[in-house]
């Protein structure tokens, strides 16, 4: 699994039907709120041109891209952190998630109501926010209990949590999410334990209509200066546009995107931001019975990223014999690197860079 992102909105901003679009799973898409009630999931495969010109020039007879993970979680509602359009369910589903994409309504459409009766991106942004801020308030509440009647027993490090707890929460009643904040080690280990909403990281999706894909949108500008003030990604997409493309074959998708003046679809942006957002990269392994991807995160050295195959791979690690897909692609093949002296073998301390292909050698 590459990794997995949960798609959050207010009801009818698109959220179902951007699912649709990007994994073709069939999620129900209604212009009602409320649609989904359990998330639907679906599992996309990474399209990656370097993995197909690996392949090829292995001559692999399989081909194995990594994924992602998408979970529609059903619309939020103000008071959802209250239960409000069964929001603690729904909020519930949006911890298991790696990174949030928030889909933001930034189009018009009288047959497709709003949920407040009007296009407002900052608006609908406030409202996701303060829902998942409230909750991960209530979940902070029932930690501190807790280290408390720890503390009270001289336990230092429970009182140090305390503490740390209280920061975040006067963070919290400040309107300030989590994921703004500047975090050592320690405090980074506790806040995955404490897996809180408004600390994951977030994209924004900003859902357009079909013919203001490429035209100045002042709803998309202030999706966008929301996000720069919070360090988060912007994606422009067109559900729709996104419908039609994962309807064609594979071999027509760049044809059809030629002629909407596009480079590559709405899913390729969303992934690449959603790698840079979580700082992964995508090494290989190649032959003639395989080439596969793996997603790791940026810096994992090669032990661990060998262990992603298998965790004999890491437990008996010995070397990783390595060279890099551009080398791969100046050289024409793996042949033509081992010539050019470009092939390395490398110990336990190398850390995997995105591109490379490698070769583990192990003690099984």
């Amino acid at each position: 699994m590459g990794f997995n992102c949960g798609i959050v909105g207010l009801p009818n901003v698109g959220k179902s039907t951007t699912f649709n679009a990007l994994t073709s799973a069939g999620a129900q898409a209604s212009n009602y709120p409320f649609t989904t009630i359990d998330p639907n999931v679906g599992v996309v495969e990474l399209s990656d041109e370097r993995l197909d010109k690996i392949a090829s020039m292995h001559r692999s007879k399989k081909i194995t891209p990594t994924n992602m993970e998408f979970v529609d979680i059903a619309g939020l509602v103000k008071g959802a952190a209250q239960g409000e359009g069964l929001g603690n369910k729904f909020l519930a589903n949006i911890r298991e998630v790696d990174a949030i994409a928030h889909v933001v309504r930034c189009f018009e459409d009288p047959n497709v109501v709003h949920v407040a009766g009007a296009v407002d991106p900052k608006s609908d942004i406030e409202v996701i926010e303060a829902e998942l801020m409230l909750a991960d308030i209530e979940s902070l509440e029932k930690r501190r209990f807790k280290m408390e009647k720890q503390a009270k027993t001289g336990d230092k490090k429970a009182a140090a949590e305390v503490e740390f707890i209280t920061v975040l929460a006067g963070s919290l009643d400040k309107g300030e999410s989590l994921r703004r904040g500047d975090y050592n080690e320690e405090q980074a280990a506790l806040l995955r334990i404490y897996n809180l909403l408004s600390a994951k990281p977030v994209l924004y999706v900003a859902n357009v209509a079909e013919d203001m894909l490429d035209k100045p949108n002042p709803a998309v500008d202030v999706v966008k200066g929301i996000a720069a003030e919070e360090g988060a990604g912007v994606v422009v997409i067109s559900g729709k546009v996104e419908g039609e493309i994962a309807q064609l074959p594979k071999e027509e998708r760049n044809e059809y995107l030629a002629g909407m003046g596009l480079k590559e679809s709405g899913l390729d942006r969303l992934i690449r931001a959603g790698y840079e957002l979580l700082g992964l990269i995508t090494y290989f392994t190649a032959g003639e019975k395989e080439s596969r991807a793996w997603t790791i995160t940026k810096g994992m050295k090669a032990p661990q990223a060998a262990g992603k195959i298998h965790t004999d791979f890491e437990r008996g690690f010995i070397r990783a014999e390595v060279f890099h897909y551009d080398d791969l692609i100046r050289h024409g093949s793996a042949l033509g690197v081992k010539e050019a002296g470009l092939l390395r073998s490398e110990g336990k301390e190398y850390v995997i860079q995105d591109g490379d292909i490698v070769l583990y050698r192990f003690n099984v």
